[in-house]
């Protein structure tokens, strides 16, 4: 499987999706910075607690990095199939479970550490930013920052699992727009928030489309060996 992983690394050369992630999170680290301070400006300043502003930057950094991963499971999974390339991977002697797990795998573990990585980045830029040049009346202590920091560990995780759910629809008829498409569907599902009612920190839900993504995942391992569309 390691070496599965290995090979999976070289063919695609993942370059892009660093670079896409890096500047995904200056772009949102400015809208965070530029969104709190208008606010502030204009006295409707949307968070209360250095909480609601983890909260804040937790939604937009998870919906960013769905559709990420909706991007990696279109051009490692669904190209493949659609293509045809996928046969001549299958015409090697390996495992097909092992192949189609190693490519999910990736995906997961890709998404969880850039959703971790950027919100700490996002929310610990935010926070030095304003301790020089306040933008909101609150700060964070490095105590309270690092409990934060363990709560989006639990959320990349259960993020991470929600978005193999697009893989799911990208395989009815290997559709690339479908899979895109259905990204977005789930980041309007799991991400949204509002004054009386926040989704982004409701875990029944997270864990919920975490578990759904999970079985998706390992059905489509199971299945590969009865595929006749390939």
């Amino acid at each position: 499987m390691l070496q599965l992983i290995k090979l999976e690394m070289k063919k695609f050369k993942f370059g892009w999706y660093v670079k896409g992630a890096l500047i995904a999170t200056i772009v949102m680290t400015a809208m965070i910075c530029f969104i709190m301070y208008i606010a502030q400006r204009e006295g409707d300043l949307m968070v209360k607690a250095y909480q609601d502003v983890f909260v804040l930057i937790g939604g937009m950094v998870r919906a960013t990095f769905i559709v990420f991963a909706a991007v990696l499971i279109a051009k490692m999974v669904i190209e493949e199939y659609r293509n045809k390339t996928i046969l001549i991977l299958f015409s090697y002697p390996v495992n097909r479970k092992k192949m189609i797990a190693s490519k999910l795998l990736i995906i997961a573990v890709l998404t969880f550490i850039t959703i971790l990585l950027s919100n700490i980045v996002v929310a610990g830029s935010f926070f030095v930013l304003n301790a020089y040049v306040p933008i909101v009346p609150f700060s964070v202590t490095a105590h309270q920052f690092l409990e934060e920091a363990i709560k989006m560990i639990f959320f990349a995780i259960a993020a991470a699992g929600a978005s193999l759910i697009a893989l799911y629809f990208g395989m009815r008829k290997y559709s690339v727009p479908a899979t895109i498409a259905s990204s977005l569907f789930i980041v309007s599902i799991a991400c949204s928030t509002n004054p009386a009612f926040s989704m982004v920190t409701f875990i029944p839900l997270q864990l919920g489309l975490a578990a759904i993504g999970v079985m998706i995942a390992y059905l489509a391992i199971r299945n590969i060996e009865k595929d006749d569309a390939i």
